[in-house]
């Protein structure tokens, strides 16, 4: 009986969390999109106010919204007139207090990581921690900077080292490059690596690029 419930737990759940995890995701979308319509129905005639609010109960149409706006506001930011309303709306928050210490940050943290043209999370690499012979998978987010470069002597690598099971947490390493080791693994082979403690191992790389089993 062990044996049969333990198989049918490996069934179910890796299902049960993925729709746990889009319930969430869900529930935060359409919560935006219930309050935005709600706003807008406090600015509309009383005979579409109750219309507009009837949006709301439309499974899906949320997702489906953002996903329009998040499509046409990339359209629109990715000319020259829309680069310069783009900077000025970074201005704007820029100058309001305390907001912009937050959104300057989440800016630039973000502009790091999604930019195409970055190097953050781009590869995975070997590095001992938490003491030398212990060794562990580090993500490469950069290289130091300003005045902290200038206390380093030499390159150094600015690491993450994301916690098991949750990669969301970890810790910032800056490590001289000579004691990092690349892989050849990706990102996702990486974290996967990471989320399972080591159980679902990727396959090993040879030197020509083809894939062993693992």
């Amino acid at each position: 009986m062990r044996k049969y419930i333990i198989a049918g737990l490996l069934v179910w759940l890796p299902l049960a969390i993925t729709l746990w995890v889009l319930n969430q995701v869900l529930g935060v979308v359409n919560g935006v999109f219930h309050s935005l319509l709600g706003a807008l129905a406090l600015v509309m005639p009383a005979s579409l106010r109750d219309n507009i609010l009837g949006l709301g109960n439309i499974p899906g149409l949320g997702v489906l919204i953002l996903a329009l706006a998040l499509f046409l506001t990339g359209m629109f930011v990715a000319n020259m007139f829309g680069q310069w309303w783009l900077r000025q709306w970074d201005k704007l928050l820029s100058s309001i207090p305390i907001v912009k210490s937050i959104y300057s940050s989440v800016k630039q943290v973000s502009d790091t990581l999604f930019s195409s043209s970055g190097n953050a999370f781009r590869e995975a690499v070997l590095v001992q921690y938490p003491r030398e012979g212990s060794w562990t998978i580090a993500f490469v987010t950069g290289q130091p900077g300003g005045e902290v470069a200038q206390h380093l002597p030499g390159e150094h690598l600015s690491l993450y080292v994301p916690t098991t099971p949750n990669p969301t947490s970890g810790f910032f390493l800056m490590v001289s490059r000579d004691q990092v080791r690349p892989l050849a693994m990706s990102v996702d082979e990486a974290l996967k690596y990471i989320i399972s403690m080591g159980v679902v191992a990727p396959a090993a790389t040879e030197p020509n690029g083809r894939n062993q089993p693992g």
